[in-house]
């Protein structure tokens, strides 16, 4: 096994390794939150998982037990909320949750867009939760994410965003459904939608400056 490279990021190991654990308990049936939401004993199917992540990363996985410790230390940080509720997570920026029906390669990241919803920190569990659940249930878009509790030298404010992400900003009638659906959920007030493409250039809202591709 070669030596775990000393630009490995213990955060950045532990967030693939969650991208990795959400996958590998779905296929077992269910979805991270759920079990840590039901305090289900999963302890079982996580060392599965994360022994499979260390199979194919040795690098990430030694990262992450230099950082965190034994399987039982990283297990328990998850079952206490940490990249499943924004304000119990503090080591990864986003916590992301995709449609049932969206699986990886089958959108063009570039072609991508979302909705931005910024909301005051203390209620941003509860509407996470909501936009959560309207994902799964394919009443929303193709994806979604929330900003946690980590700081983001990003971030202009205290208040949290959470992103609602359709498949094509071209679609313009996909666009204002998944915005009609927001607007059913109560959120009435006039929302900003960026596409990928400016994201990627590194493109923000500032005076004088808007990036965002429509308002509504």
């Amino acid at each position: 096994m070669e030596e775990p490279s000393p630009e490995i990021q213990p955060d950045v190991a532990y967030g693939i390794f969650e991208i990795f654990l959400n996958k590998g308990l779905k296929k077992r049936g269910s979805y991270l939150y759920e079990l840590v939401e039901e305090k289900a004993d999963f302890n079982e199917s996580f060392r599965e998982v994360f022994y499979k992540f260390e199979q194919e990363y040795p690098q990430l996985a030694h990262a992450i037990r230099e950082r965190f410790g034994s399987e039982d230390a990283i297990y328990q940080m998850i079952c206490r909320g940490e990249g499943v509720t924004p304000t119990c997570t503090s080591l990864i920026y986003y916590i992301i949750q995709d449609a049932p029906d969206v699986e990886q390669g089958q959108v063009d990241d570039e072609n991508a867009g979302k909705w931005l919803i910024f909301v005051d920190a203390a209620k941003v569990d509860e509407i996470w939760y909501l936009i959560r659940g309207e994902t799964i249930s394919g009443r929303l878009g193709i994806s979604a994410k929330v900003s946690t509790v980590k700081p983001n030298p990003d971030s202009r404010d205290d208040r949290k965003v959470i992103f609602v992400y359709t498949r094509d900003w071209r679609d313009e009638a996909d666009v204002m459904r998944v915005r009609e659906r927001l607007r059913e959920l109560g959120f009435s007030e006039r929302l900003g939608y960026k596409r990928n493409i400016e994201t990627y250039r590194g493109e923000y809202s500032k005076k004088g400056k808007r990036v965002t591709y429509y308002s509504a």
